[in-house]
């Protein structure tokens, strides 16, 4: 090939026979990945086309996620599904359960499909999804359709796994790192901007009577509107989709890693720690299953969080809660979303570089306990110092959660070679999943039961709750130190 000889010639020293092997290995003219490969070698910049579309993708997939919460309590009373006022957290967990217990069951198909076939199918599949299914969400009239339409938007959201690893593979070596932080962040973005959205539309006709009437398709499916914009967010994503080159090697001859860079250091130095290639089982790598384990926890807390939060914040005053409208949450996610950004840019590259990995999850998980024990003593407050409060509380939470996902993505995807990476993100997906979904269902009964024992002597009320979430935090804590925490050589 042409392209060799450049390299072949011009090299004095026994490293000279390495690199025309390498690039008439990875050089193929038919091969999607090699020509990334090679664009990335020759481009030495950051690719902004490629994780621009990304990131659009990334936000719009995950939009859906958190988008019902502000809305759920009501959506919930309205389908009269529960036969109390206190039964409606109980029926509300496994709704915001089931779009997790979905994806649990399909994440390791789609990281499968996304190694054989490509990553870019399995984004397209998953906007689909999106377009489809939160749109006949917004138009539930029964529990059992809203139940089945958030199960059947999990079961196609396979693009958590692949979208990690494309992120890494579009990038040169020196700025995956950078990649994943801006797709953690895109997400997290997304997961406030949703409910947001939610906050701001949903019952649009007892919010705006001058522009949507009562008898208007908003009027009788009061929920729709927020899922319908979210669904033409998803249509603009999935043509952005078109832009993006596929970056699975097709070509039997294949060298596992990502990138010539890392092939080439690991035939020169020695001393390189070696990537894991799946030759001895998923589940003896210690570094990958600890990492795995622990942001499953961290996930759980997570997730419950957001289910507590927004039907607390919704909740009678009487029951020890904030008596806020579905706009008040919105306006506090919104809010906690725009922080969350100037965060992600201007503060948390350099508490990473300043931080190692783990002890920083360590500094984060421990400052959480005082910030959810304080949530119980907020109903205390009213006007702008409630407002205030709340909103900060929410931003500190919110950035604490994006911290420690970015970093179990790094250590996750820095654990293996590309061959396995979208699997092993499924994989991981799957847990992390299985554990979300049982964590709203868990908070949502907890809750309920909560609202029953306002009087209670021993964590009355919501009191109750805030401790739950804080017991699982201190189990994330103690998972990380050793001996359940398996470390690698890697430095971040």
């Amino acid at each position: 090939m042409s392209d060799d000889a450049p390299g072949g010639g011009g090299s004095s020293s026994g490293g000279g026979a390495v690199e025309p092997l390498l690039k008439r290995s990875r050089y193929h003219p038919n091969c999607p990945g090699c020509r990334v490969d090679r664009r990335k070698e020759e481009r030495e910049g950051f690719p902004f086309t490629e994780l621009s579309c990304m990131w659009l993708v990334t936000i719009c997939s995950s939009l859906p996620l958190h988008s019902l919460f502000p809305f759920l309590y009501f959506m919930i009373r309205d389908l009269h599904i529960a036969k109390k006022e206190e039964d409606i957290g109980f029926y509300a967990g496994f709704v915001g359960g089931s779009y997790m217990f979905g994806r649990a069951l399909s994440s390791v198909i789609w990281g499968v499909v996304a190694d054989k076939y490509g990553r870019k199918p399995v984004l397209v599949i998953t906007l689909f999804s999106v377009i489809i299914f939160n749109t006949l969400f917004g138009l539930s009239s029964s529990y059992w359709m809203a139940l089945a339409t958030r199960g059947l938007l999990g079961l196609f959201s396979g693009v958590l796994g692949p979208i990690k690893a494309y992120a890494t593979e579009v990038s040169r070596k020196e700025h995956s790192h950078l990649a994943l932080s801006l797709i953690s962040s895109s997400r997290g973005i997304g997961l406030i901007v949703g409910p947001a959205i939610a906050g701001y539309l949903a019952q649009p006709a007892d919010k705006y009577p001058g522009i949507f009437s009562q008898n208007s398709i908003f009027g009788r499916f009061p929920y729709f509107l927020p899922c319908l914009c979210i669904s033409l967010l998803a249509i603009a994503a999935l043509v952005a989709c078109f832009w993006l080159p596929e970056t699975l090697h097709k070509h039997k001859d294949t060298i596992s890693n990502n990138s010539v860079e890392a092939a080439e250091e690991s035939l020169s130095d020695p001393n390189a720690e070696e990537t894991f290639d799946g030759s001895l089982g998923l589940f003896t790598h210690g570094p990958l299953i600890s990492a795995i384990t622990v942001y499953c926890i961290f996930s759980l807390q997570d997730m419950a969080y957001a289910e507590v939060f927004s039907l607390w914040a919704v909740s009678d005053r009487k029951y020890g809660g904030l008596s806020f409208s579905s706009q008040d949450v919105g306006s506090i996610l919104s809010t906690s979303g725009l922080f969350l950004l100037i965060y992600q840019i201007l503060i948390f590259p350099w508490v990473a570089k300043s931080i190692e990995p783990i002890a920083l999850v360590r500094t984060i998980a421990i400052l959480t306990i005082p910030l959810l024990s304080s949530y119980s003593f907020m109903p205390a407050l009213s006007g702008f110092s409630l407002q205030l409060v709340v909103n900060c509380a929410s931003f500190l939470k919110n950035a604490f959660s994006v911290t420690t996902i970015i970093v179990f993505n790094i250590l996750m995807n820095d654990a293996v070679s590309q061959n396995l990476r979208a699997s092993v993100n499924g994989f991981s997906v799957t847990l992390m999943s299985i554990f979300k979904a049982i964590g709203p269902a868990i908070a949502g009964v907890i809750f309920s039961w909560a609202q029953r024992r306002q009087t209670a002597i021993f964590l009355p009320g919501d009191h109750l709750v805030f401790f739950m979430l804080n017991v699982v935090t201190v189990v994330g804590i103690t998972l990380t130190f050793r001996p359940f925490f398996a470390r690698s050589g890697t430095k971040h």
